[in-house]
């Protein structure tokens, strides 16, 4: 398996995405291991008669309080276990692994002053995937992901539990099978693996990983539905969209025309409405489509934006030096302040779970297009392909799509805004980052439900309208590819068996 090396230059989503969905092997770049060796050897000799935060001072509103050189190892190890104090249930082990290649990331910058045999051990359990078990509740995402990354910290020390192949096991025991060493405190190990936005911008990075893909099969689902109602081509032409200058607006349009480019659906609206005059009174073709039809291009544009703009951030704070103090040892100098906290990446992931909610509602619109017949005009009743009355066809799935939106528009409450004070008040203001990052993934998780349930809606529709011999080559394949995990049916059965067959198909595909 080749692998990647990191530290040389900026990570980006892509190689986070060839490491953590790939699973790629990591290296360390020398220059970067060497940027650390200097940063480390410089505090060292730095702190000798010098008051330092955290390596020989207290910790928040205890920092008034120097510690003792007897004291200084046994600080890090008090800071480290003190605050595993995680609660609620383990986050996914994906977004453990995005958080430790995030964080070592950062430490390769060489403004932590961390010992290298820290890097290193990162490097090692990211390549063995021995991902510390860290819990959903306890970041404020301000003085960092204290307590979130304390966890990280405690298995690196060979402490608490870990995910370590297929399994939740102690450290002690993943360690001992890998051949692993656990971290010993040298200066500041532990506040440099806990002072960060790490744990926040890994779940981020997972985010934006399924982000991209949610507006890629959102615009594939609506393409679809533009050529089962047999549309007209212009709502999503350049001519009508270049007058409008979203960039988001414009790409949604553009992957529109792609995606039905052959499609032998779609219809010129010269050649219906313009070419001959039109003596009725009354039109019998729709002259234009429902806004959930007719307006993808500006409703998913701003999502487009909002996800792309998300990405810059969260890509900018994990190539950026995020704990506190900062080691400046080219400079020779420390300098203390809040590089820690985390209101870049939590606005981020507040504005990403509302685009993507946004997303879910235009789903949950065409498929209520799709369920009700007095609307569409072209299907039966929830899409049913057996007896009407008797069979029930995809009727119960609706409940569960209406049920989901529901619960994603509650979500996308803010928690940028929602500051409460602590740490005895030396925290007085604080982004929640950790919290809106994982909101986000639950709105984001969702959202595959509501896409699940709308294209096996889609796929009925094409069956009952015998139409896919003229749709365009990417539908076909759309098509075929979700028919042969769930068969056309016209009788009732266990629905939520085929949802979770498709809901894994959106998220692999």
């Amino acid at each position: 398996m080749s692998t990647i090396k990191i530290g040389a230059e900026k990570l980006t989503l892509s190689i986070c995405k060839q490491i953590l969905i790939d699973n790629k092997a990591i290296e360390i770049d020398a220059t970067a291991l060497q940027r650390v060796y200097e940063s480390h050897y410089f505090l060292k000799e730095f702190i000798k008669d010098k008051l330092i935060y955290g390596v020989n001072t207290g910790f928040g509103p205890m920092a008034q309080y120097k510690i003792s050189h007897d004291d200084q190892i046994q600080l890090q190890y008090n800071l480290i276990r003190s605050h595993c104090s995680g609660s609620g249930n383990p986050i996914a082990e994906i977004n453990v692994r995005a958080t430790m290649l995030a964080r070592l990331n950062m430490l390769l910058l060489g403004y932590s002053g961390i010992h290298p045999e820290a890097v290193i051990l990162l490097q090692e359990m990211i390549n063995r995937h021995i991902s510390p078990v860290i819990f959903e509740h306890g970041g404020l995402g301000a003085s960092g992901d204290l307590v979130q990354l304390a966890h990280l910290a405690l298995a690196m020390i060979g402490e608490g539990d870990v995910h370590y192949k297929g399994e939740i096991v102690p450290t002690e025991k993943a360690f001992a099978a890998e051949k692993l060493t656990p971290l010993n405190i040298h200066i500041r190990e532990g506040l440099a693996l806990m002072n960060g936005t790490s744990a926040m911008c890994g779940m981020g990075i997972i985010n934006l990983i399924n982000a991209k893909n949610l507006i890629e099969k959102g615009t594939q689902a609506s393409a679809m539905i533009i050529e089962m109602v047999e549309s007209y081509d212009d709502h999503y032409s350049n001519e009508l969209n270049s007058v409008k200058l979203h960039r988001g607006q414009n790409h949604v349009a553009k992957n529109l025309r792609t995606h039905l480019a052959d499609s032998k659906l779609v219809k010129k609206r010269g050649k219906h409405l313009y070419d001959q005059p039109t003596t009725e009174i009354v039109v019998k073709e729709k002259v234009q489509e429902y806004y959930s039809i007719r307006c993808v291009p500006q409703i998913l544009g701003p999502v487009h934006d909002t996800i792309a703009f998300a990405e810059e951030i969260i890509i900018d704070e994990i190539n950026s030096a995020n704990d506190n103090p900062i080691v400046d040892y080219k400079n020779k100098n420390v300098f203390h302040g809040g590089n820690f906290h985390g209101d870049y990446p939590a606005l981020e992931m507040d504005k990403l779970k509302i685009a993507i909610t946004k997303l879910s509602m235009l789903a949950e619109r065409q498929l209520n297009f799709l369920m009700n017949d007095k609307i569409n005009g072209k299907l039966p009743p929830f899409v049913n392909l057996g007896t009407l009355g008797l069979n029930l066809g995809m009727q119960g799935t609706q409940f569960t799509a209406t049920s989901t939106v529901a619960e994603n528009q509650t979500l996308s409450n803010p928690m940028y805004i929602h500051s409460i004070p602590s740490n005895n008040d030396n925290q007085d203001i604080v982004s929640m980052g950790s919290n809106a990052a994982l909101m986000t993934q639950k709105v984001i998780n969702n959202t595959y439900e509501v896409l699940a349930i709308e294209f096996m809606s889609i796929i009925q529709a094409i069956d009952y309208l015998k139409c896919e011999d003229k749709l365009s080559a990417v539908s076909k394949n759309l098509y075929r590819e979700m028919r042969a995990l769930v068969p056309v049916f016209d009788k009732d059965a266990i629905q939520y068996v085929r949802q979770q067959k498709i809901i894994a198909y959106l998220k692999e595909s």
